[in-house]
Order: C-alpha cells, then structure tokens, then sequence
C-alpha cells in the first residue's frame, strides 16, 4: 500500500523538490533582467542586497535575485551556467539540510548560490573539504564567480602564518579542510590576546565566525571522520628503547597465547598468554615486582598490549605504509595518506617499533574538541555529498539536518548488475580479470575500485602478467590522483584505485579537457617555450576535437565500467564507487564481484551466505548472481553501519559532557582576554579562597579546641605569602571565624594594595590578565588528562550495576568543580607572592614540541603533527618558581635550580619544560 500510496502522490522528498521547482521558474524569469547588466551593474548588486538587509530585508527574500546574480557571475567568470537542479540543490543547502546530489552533478557550483546568500550580512561562510587539493582549487576555481560580485574569497591551508590566515578568515567566503578549521579553532582557544586569534581575530566582536559553514563530502567528514577527535598535544618524555625492547618480545608468542577479535579490531592476551608474557618478563628483567598485574607494572601491560595490538591488528600497506623511514596512516575510507596524523597512547610507537622506523615520543592532550561539537557551533550547518541517505538518521538525531535526494539533471542511464559471488579469493581475481580483459579488448574504459593497497597492488601485477596497460591510485601515488582520473574515462583505460570517497574529480568519457590542456602548458614550459594566446587557443580546439572522438568511441563500448573487488562496510563507500559511472546520463555499467574469504563477508555473515550457497546447491569454480545474495550482504553492511552509529553516538554523550565544560573555560577566556582588566576578577578569587581557608580550618559551629589555626596560618603562608599570628587570633577570648575572616581579608588586601601600587597599575593589570589565562591553561591541560584517565576506566562500573554514562558525569562534574577551585587558589597564590623584577625575570619559556593530533577512542588515539602550528602558551612554572623565589628573596633565574626555593612536587617545574616539577628536576635520578 505505501508504495502504491508513493507512485500516486510522491515520496515526501518528491514533494519537497516540486515545492522547490516553483522557486526556480522565479529565478529563471529575472535571467534577462541581469544579463542586460554590466560587470559594474552586477558587483552593484551585493551592495544592494546588503543595504536591504541592513533595511530589515530577511535573507530569504533575496533569494531570487541573489540565486540569478550568482547564475549570472557564474556564466560570465566559468562560462557554466546553473542547471535548474542545482539551483534546488542551493536552496536546500540555503536552509540548512544536505543536498544529495549524484556524482557529476557539479556540488562545487552549488554550494556558491547558498555561499554567496549568505555572505552577504557579512558573518562570513566556510566552504569545508576533505583535503588541502580540493580547497585551494575550488577557492580559485569558485573565487571568479565571487570576484564578480564583488565579494572576497580567501582558502586556509596547512603551513599558513597566522596573519595569512587572518585574512583569510576576513573574506566573505572562507575554503579551508575541516582539520584546519578545528585546529584554528583550538589554537585561538590557547592565544593570550583577540588580535592574536586567527578566526576571531579576522572579524568584528559582533560578526560571529561560526555563522554559517556548507560541508563538502559531508558523510566523510561528520559519519567517518566523527570518531576521531582533534587534539593539540605537546610531547612527553621519550622512552624509544623500551618500545623496541617491548616490539622483541610479541614475536616470542604462540597463536594461542592471545585472542583477536576481528569485529571490534581488539586483541587480548588468554591466561596461558598472561602466564607466557610474565615467565618471557621475568627472564628478561622487565618485571619490578612478581607479579604482572602489580601496580608498578601497569606502564609494562599498556605498551605489551599496543605491541600486540600494532602486529595483530595493523597490517602494513592496508592501515599504514612506510615512507622515507616513517609511518603513516592511511585512511581507510578514502584510501589516502594521512602525513603527520599519528596513533597515541603508545600504538604509534609500537608500529614504529615493529616497522624499526624511527620512533617519535609520545604526545599528552593540552587541547581537543571532536568534529561533532566543533561543526554543532556554526549557528547553521549545510552540507553535499553523493551518498547521505543510508545516514539520513545519523544526520538528524546528532546534527539536525535533512537529507534531500536531488533529481539529476539527466536520467541516469547506468546498469547496477547483482554481485557475483565466490568460495575462495583465487575464483574471484580469476573473474575479476576476465572481466577487465573482455571490457580491455573493446576499448571500454574500466574502473576497478579496491579496499587496500595491498589488493590494488597485487591486482596490478595480475594485469602486467597479461600484458594490460593500466594506472594504480592509491597512497603510494597520490601526487598524481587528479590527473589519473581527469584520463580514466579514455577508451581502453584501466585504472585501479582504492576508495573514490572524496576524490572531487570527475571521470569524463573521452577524458579531462583541462587537465589535458595543462599538461601541454608543462611539457612546452618544460621546453622553454611560452605558447602565445593564438597556439593555446588552436591546441585547445584539436584536444576538444581529440576528446569528443575518444567519448564516441567510449560511448559506443557502453560506457565507464566499475568493478568492485569488494564490499566494503559501508553501503556509502560502494554508492560512490558505482556513482562514478554514469556521469551526466551517460550510459555505464557497474559489478561487485565478492567471495565468502572477503573480510566483510567472513566476519559478518558467514551463517547467512553458508545457508544461501547450500540452497543454490553451488559447486567449486561457480558463481552465485541472485538478490538473495545481494540482500545478505546489504543485511550485513547494514549491521556494521548500525555498530558503527552506537560507537559514535556513544562517544559523542561522553564528549558532550567535557564539551559542556570545554564551552565554559573557551567563553571565560575570551571574556578575560577582551575585558580592559580582571582586577574584580582577582579580587573576588582572593575574597573567596580566604573564606575557603577558613571554612576549611575553623569548620562553622565548631569549638575552639577543634580549631586547626596552625593549619591555617601555614596555608596564609602558602598562598597570601603572610606571615600573620593566626595562632595568637584563635587563642583570643570570644573570637569567632568571622572575626578572623574579617582580619585575615584586611590584611592580604592591604598587601596586595601595596604590590599593585609598586608595580603600577598598568603594569599590575597586564600582569593579573597574563597570569589568570596561563593558570586557566595550564589547570584545563590537567583536567583534560584527568577526564581521559576517568573515560577509559568508567566502564568497569557497568560490572557494579551502575550507568558508567552517569557515573562519568557525575565524576566529572566533581572534577570541573575540582579544576575552578584550584583556579581560585594558584591564581591567588602566584599572584600574592609574586615580586616583580622587570630587569631579574627569565623570559618564559613554552614546551618543545606542540603538535595537533586526532584520537580515535576505538583503535588507539589518532594524533596529528601538524607543521607550523602555534606554540603553547608559557606554563605557569617560571612565574610559579619567581613567585617562590621572590619570597625567599632571591633572584629567580630558570637555569639555576638552587634560586627556584621550595617546588611542590606536582607543580610545573620552573625550568619551563611544561613537565611537572616531579618528572623533571624533582626527580629521583635528577636529585
């Protein structure tokens, strides 16, 4: 019945783009009226558009002629004008859903109708993509369209300045990936000053930075991304040859002295295992105490269990290559490189070990925030991608956004053929290149799509033993991913890849134009030859000439050919592959050939294709093609995706909690950093940790002989820097708490009076905002390491019955209160002991290495290195160490420790290594 109910009246999504279509027919009418406009007349108009909003206009009022400039600008800047669809597609982007659109359809041309709309109240839009290629060409490709109409379009790329990123925050419309954006984002969290701020430091106060952003490939970045956060870390001490010593160890295992689990990626030591590591640990001298599981062994399991984890779980050339002597990571639903993103907690380490590359030290967390809360802060969200409806529920429940499917501009002429499924791999590749040779010899262009560089590779050698000419994409030659498939559309091509998520090229039959083009200009720069206007022009025209004879021919053996050697676990991942055929209205085909050896296959559904295959009565050599067998692997797809939800849906309640806090410190920073001074600030943190103290060590209704006034007067001491009779107050007849609240308030307000007056109040002013910042960072560095430690193990109360969920926000409530009462007294502290010696003061000096990193809570933590990024914050330990120094009165030097006078053991250590005092200079081997 719905299905007959939806032929008659349209699915709602139908009736969503019919509504849209009556919109379109507005904006096709004004097209003379902007034609007949100069270049002048048509920059006028954003000037136009903006007073009216200034007016009191809404934005959705301007749509009409807004949407028609852009399709004009468009025209005049690219030569490519809109199609009707797209204009739909930049309406839906307008109100704040996902538009999607089939590949080929032209997303990049979209996202400018609902860019330039709203840009224009002068908030700024970011334009978001998956990699540093793709934002640099489409803020050039798109900025000619901007320019215009007299808007500004700036790009954010790795390596960039601060003030080059600045301005690029400053324009109308921003490009930039959305890990630079996130990193931005965190760095400007951890500056001293607005104009220091990159994204905040671009725009006025009242023009919001997070105002609007259009996601690119957004199942990418906000489903496959979501379960890695970013994080900006700074290094730890370095412990290389324990890991390579750990590394010796895993080879000496038996199979059967672990258990790995292929479905959560984990592996575990058995009890025979438990018992084989200790005997190996004790004849190797790597146990300090008897027993495994003794505390003082805890740092020996954790690098034992990412040891094994790096040679039992991670496999060379399929998660990671080795390049240049170094590890790194490749993504596993885009197939491409990750440089610099690193694995933490030691795993990284472990594969580096394993791989003998040179191990990098591990990094500890000074700042991190997820995709899912960074993308939550932009006031509205957008977003395109060829494949979103297999997540359209994700999408609404976490981030509030629709999914709406768009027509294409041309019915899609391509045939979706059944997998054909095998019993064993060695049948499959048999088929597979059968395939490829029968579609070679008729000059059909084929696509084989892998899962691995190991397959694409092995499939390669395959082909050269036949003789067949072919290109290999994947992580190993990346540099050349455009051009590869710019020409992958020519007649008798065959081109191996791994996952086509996010490649922002199209495969064009007969081949790319552009890119051919281009190629030319190279080899006749490459020459020393400068063609003139007139040579480029001709050598245009035969290209085009070459192109459209190539596309007949291609056309006529059936179009692109897709072949999947595999499915992958999302039902996303094979939508895109097969998305690349078919371009356009083209004509294509597209298979997916698949054996029961498959990971996917073998892991999660070996009962159900077992019963199918017995049901076909299948022979050896045979291959099963029925919708049965589809629906079985759809089915087991459909599992994968559902525990992949849970998992991120599951990380995102536990980061919402440190989020909530995360929101707090960023606003109070921003608030201190913009405020003219913080001295009521200060003055009420002194005011309170004095009530603290006394509440602390003269308990309310308490006797006298209960009181603790030596405690009180060693922690006045402590933290005013006064040496006050507290004792001979309490000893008073008829005193009370208030009485010596009342006194002890006097006095370090005097004091501190005094200070601010010796110092000058400018002076004074610069100093309390410097100092309360640092302290914030450096106490928020600690909380972060804390709420970590607390995430990891919180699970364990499940086995008591308790929802470790509400457990950790319980704890971590604790914690935050915890943390701003810590602010209240170190800040107090520092500040009321602090003697300022302009001429005395060691510069502070910041930690070595910062370095942003991503984490991802399933397999390890994913970390980024990113070159370039800014520096930490100094921590609070040379100001803390002058501090103490200046009470004793000697003169703070950060080099010499005897100056330092007495360090508490978990305060930073005033050399300004960013380590605590007790793992640097207080340490046993130090002393």
């Amino acid at each position: 019945m719905l299905s007959i109910a939806r032929k008659i009246f349209g699915s709602s999504n139908d009736r969503l783009v019919k509504r849209m279509a009556k919109d379109v027919a507005k904006i096709n009418a004004l097209e003379p009226e902007f034609e007949a406009l100069d270049d002048a007349g048509l920059r006028a108009k954003t000037e136009e558009f903006r007073k009216r909003l200034d007016e009191g206009a809404g934005l959705d009022s301007l749509l009409h002629e807004a949407f028609a400039a852009v399709r004009e600008a468009a025209k005049r800047a690219l030569g490519q004008r809109h199609y009707d669809v797209q204009l739909i597609g930049g309406m839906v982007l307008h109100g704040g859903d996902i538009a999607e659109m089939k590949t080929g359809e032209g997303k990049t041309l979209v996202s400018t109708l609902a860019a330039y709309l709203n840009a224009l109240p002068g908030k700024g839009v970011h334009v978001v993509t998956v990699n540093d290629y793709l934002a640099k060409r489409d803020s050039e490709w798109m900025g000619g369209i901007f320019a215009k109409l007299g808007m500004k379009t700036g790009v954010i790329l790795n390596g960039m300045t601060d003030e080059e990123r600045r301005q690029a925050y400053a324009c109308d419309i921003t490009y930039g990936t959305n890990n630079e954006l996130g990193f931005d984002y965190l760095r400007d969290n951890m500056k001293y000053s607005l104009k220091d701020m990159v994204q905040f430091g671009g725009r006025e106060a009242d023009k919001a930075v997070h105002a609007f952003a259009i996601v690119d490939e957004v199942d990418s970045i906000l489903i496959d991304e979501a379960r890695t956060p970013l994080i900006i870390s700074g290094r730890t001490e370095d412990r290389t040859e324990f890991y390579k010593t750990i590394n010796t160890l895993i080879p000496l295992l038996d199979d059967e002295d672990y258990q790995v689990d292929e479905k959560t990626r984990s592996v575990i030591f058995t009890e025979d295992g438990n018992e084989h590591i200790e005997q190996i640990l004790r004849e190797q001298g790597l146990l300090e105490s008897g027993d495994l599981y003794d505390v003082e062994n805890i740092a020996t399991v954790h690098h034992l269990n990412q040891a094994l984890k790096a040679h039992k779980i991670f496999n060379r050339d399929k998660d990671y290559i080795v390049r240049e002597g170094k590890v790194v990571l490749i993504d596993e639903f885009t197939g491409r490189m990750m440089p610099g993103r690193r694995l933490s907690d030691g795993l990284h380490q472990a594969i580096e070990a394993k791989e003998d590359a040179d191990i990098q030290p591990e990094n500890q967390t000074l700042a991190s925030i997820t995709f899912q809360n960074y993308f939550r802060l932009y006031e509205k969200l957008a977003g395109m991608t060829g494949t979103a409806a297999t997540e359209a529920g994700e999408f609404e429940s976490i981030y509030g956004l629709g999914v709406v499917e768009m027509p294409t501009n041309r019915p899609i002429a391509r045939i979706d053929e059944e997998d054909e499924l095998y019993r064993t791999t060695a049948e499959k590749n048999e088929a597979i290149l059968e395939s490829i040779v029968e579609a070679h010899k008729k000059d059909q262009p084929v696509l084989v799509g892998t899962v691995s560089i190991e397959r694409s590779e092995s499939l390669s050698d395959f082909l050269n033993q036949r003789k067949i000419e072919h290109k290999v994409l994947n992580a190993r030659y990346h540099e050349q991913e455009a051009s590869i498939i710019a020409q992958a559309g020519v007649p008798g091509a065959v081109t191996i890849a791994t996952n086509m998520a996010g490649r922002g090229t199209d495969i064009q039959l007969g081949g790319n134009l552009d890119y051919r083009l281009a190629d030319w200009l190279e080899q006749a720069t490459a020459q020393g030859k400068e063609p003139s206007d007139a040579e480029i022009a001709a050598e245009r025209e035969k290209i085009e000439a070459d192109i459209q004879e190539k596309k007949a021919k291609a056309l006529e053996a059936g179009g692109l050919y897709v072949i999947g050697t595999e499915r992958h676990e999302s039902r996303r991942i094979d939508n895109q592959l097969r998305g690349r055929s078919g371009r356009q209205g083209d004509p294509g085909r597209s298979k997916f050939f698949i054996c029961v050896e498959d990971d996917l296959l073998r892991i999660f559904a070996p009962e159900r294709l077992d019963g199918i295959m017995r049901t076909m009565g299948m022979k050896e050599g045979e291959a099963i093609q029925h919708p049965w067998m589809s629906k079985a692997v759809e089915t087991s797809q459909k599992k994968v995706e559902a525990r992949n939800f849970d998992i991120r849906k599951n990380i995102l309640k536990y980061d919402d909690v440190m989020n909530d806090q995360r929101k707090a410190i960023f606003e109070q920073r921003i608030e201190f950093m913009t405020a003219p001074d913080v001295t009521d600030v200060i003055k009420d943190m002194r005011s309170q940790v004095a009530e603290d103290l006394v509440r602390r060590h003269i308990p309310p209704k308490a006797y006298a002989d209960q009181w603790d006034a030596a405690g009180l007067k060693e922690d006045v001491q402590k933290y005013y820097g006064l040496d006050l009779p507290v004792t001979e107050w309490a000893a008073e007849e008829g005193i009370a708490d208030e009485e010596i609240l009342e006194r002890l308030t006097k006095a370090q307000e005097e004091n501190y009076a005094e200070k601010a007056t010796n110092a000058g109040p400018e002076l004074m002013r610069r100093i309390e905002k410097q100092i309360l910042l640092q302290t914030i960072d450096t106490h928020w560095r600690e909380h972060l390491q804390q709420l970590d430690a607390l995430r990891s193990v919180v699970g364990l109360r499940g086995y008591a019955q308790r929802d470790p969920l509400n457990e950790f926000k319980t704890e971590a409530f604790a914690l935050f209160e915890h943390l701003l009462d810590e602010l209240r007294f170190e800040t107090t502290r520092i500040l009321s002991n602090i003697r300022i010696e302009p001429a005395g003061m060691a510069p502070p000096r910041p930690p070595e290495d910062i370095t942003p990193v991503h984490r991802d809570p399933q397999t390890g933590h994913n970390e980024m290195r990113q070159p370039g990024s800014a520096p930490t914050p100094p921590t609070q330990g040379v100001l803390a160490g002058a501090a103490r120094s200046a009470a004793a009165g000697d003169t703070f030097d950060s080099q010499k420790p005897d100056t330092w006078g007495k360090v508490s053991r978990n305060a930073p250590c005033p050399c300004g290594s960013g380590k605590k005092f007790k793992h640097c200079h207080g340490s046993v081997s130090a002393v």
